[in-house]
C-alpha cells in the first residue's frame, strides 16, 4: 500500500530560480498546490538544504514549470544533485535544453509555464519552507503527456 500522500497522482513541476549572478538553477517540486483564485497563487514548499531556498531568500521573481514525459530524462538531474554541487546552468545550456519564454529561460517540452512573485514565506515548521506566490503570468503549452509522479514511480526514479 502506498503512503496516503502518495495515492494521489500528481504532475511533476520544476522551480526556476536564478542566483546573484543570473546564474539559472531548476529543481524538481511535487509539493505544489494553488490556494487561491483572486488573486492566482501557488504554495510551494522548498527544502532548506537546497540552492533554490537559497536562491529564493534573495530573489522574488521565479519560474514555475509543469514537466511533460518528455522531460523525464531531466528528473534525476535537477531533483537528485544539488544546484550547489554541480553546475545546473552550465549543464542545461550546454545540452540545449532551455528556451526563451517571456523573457527568461525555460525548459524544451514543458507543458506550461508560469512567471511568479514571491508574496511570503513560512519557516521554521519542518524541513521545507512553505512559500507563497502570485501569478504574474502564465502559458499552457499542452494539456498532454503531463509528467506525474507514478510515471516516476514506474519508471524507478523514486521509489
Amino acid at each position: 500500500m502506498k503512503r496516503p500522500w502518495n495515492i494521489i497522482d500528481l504532475p511533476i513541476y520544476s522551480l526556476v530560480t536564478k542566483d546573484k549572478d543570473g546564474n539559472v538553477n531548476m529543481n524538481i517540486c511535487t509539493y505544489v498546490s494553488a490556494v487561491s483564485m483572486k488573486p492566482k497563487m501557488y504554495a510551494i514548499a522548498i527544502d532548506y538544504k537546497t540552492k533554490t531556498f537559497d536562491n529564493l531568500e534573495k530573489s522574488s521573481i521565479a519560474i514555475l514549470q509543469i514537466l511533460s514525459q518528455d522531460n523525464m530524462k531531466l528528473v534525476r538531474k535537477l531533483g537528485k544533485n544539488s544546484g550547489k554541487k554541480i553546475d545546473k546552468d552550465k549543464y542545461l545550456k550546454g545540452k540545449l535544453l532551455l528556451q526563451d519564454w517571456n523573457g527568461e529561460e525555460v525548459l524544451k517540452g514543458a507543458c506550461a509555464f508560469l512567471m511568479i512573485k514571491k508574496s511570503s514565506c513560512l519557516q521554521n515548521h519542518g524541513d521545507h519552507a512553505i512559500y507563497l506566490f502570485d501569478v504574474l503570468a502564465s502559458k499552457t503549452v499542452s494539456e498532454d503527456n503531463i509528467l506525474t509522479f507514478q510515471d516516476l514511480i514506474e519508471n524507478k526514479i523514486i521509489l
